[in-house]
């Protein structure tokens, strides 16, 4: 994480995501740009919830692990979502785990200024349930989704998800094999499965397989698979 002191790039995102009536004149002084690097995780289940962040450019992942140690993918996101919303209400630890799948841009504040000055403006407030109720519809779409598809829709829409972001024209993402096993968890199936629809998907031309990393080829194919995306 790094912070970028630059008060015009930070009000640039205010302005092009239409928030800035979300935090009173007390809150705005307070706020702050940090950017994270691909791969970079943004906050992890369990931890100390602090900050309220607004994701303002690029693409994260959200997927939460159980006792046992698996991992399941819940959802990606991109601008304009909220990260620590329900945490910040609830005054709980951090639900699930944040990763950049892009290099992102995060606007946060911390929660003592949103305690302070927030309470009361109705802008703010209005803002969290518009997220936070969006948020549960989406979450209960997303479990059923691991069940109700096969594995081929679901790998195709994570290959999307990790190989493109919209907001970011530069970013070319690739899945390495080394994180093969982790894929295979947060879809929810056997690594063994996962192998097999990775050559079916290879012998189809949709990717390539090259030492190290998984290459998308046909985004186009792979969208015609899924017909949406299950998880955006």
């Amino acid at each position: 994480m790094k912070e970028i002191s630059d008060r015009e790039q930070l009000n640039h995102y205010l302005h092009a995501h239409q928030i800035e009536s979300v935090f009173n004149e007390q809150v705005l002084p307070h706020l702050a740009l940090y950017s994270f690097k691909q791969g970079e995780i943004i906050c992890s289940q369990g931890e100390s919830a602090q900050y309220l962040y607004l994701l303002v450019k690029g693409k994260v992942k959200i997927y939460t692990t159980s006792m046992e140690g698996r991992t399941l993918i819940l959802s990606f996101k991109t601008p304009l979502e909220a990260i620590g919303d329900i945490e910040y209400v609830r005054g709980t630890d951090i639900l699930n785990t944040v990763e950049a799948v892009s290099p992102v841009h995060l606007i946060g504040v911390h929660h003592r200024w949103l305690k302070k000055y927030g309470r009361d403006h109705a802008p703010f407030l209005q803002f969290l349930l518009e997220i936070i109720t969006r948020k549960f519809y989406i979450k209960s779409n997303s479990l059923s989704f691991n069940l109700m598809y096969p594995v081929e829709v679901r790998l195709a829409s994570y290959l999307l998800s990790v190989s493109y972001d919209e907001s970011n024209s530069l970013f070319k993402g690739q899945l390495s094999t080394v994180s093969l096993r982790d894929v295979a968890n947060l879809i929810g199936t056997s690594y063994r499965h996962l192998n097999r629809v990775i050559r079916q998907f290879c012998t189809e031309g949709l990717i390539e397989r090259n030492k190290g990393f998984i290459l998308v080829k046909d985004r186009a194919g792979l969208s015609a698979l899924t017909s949406h995306n299950i998880y955006e």
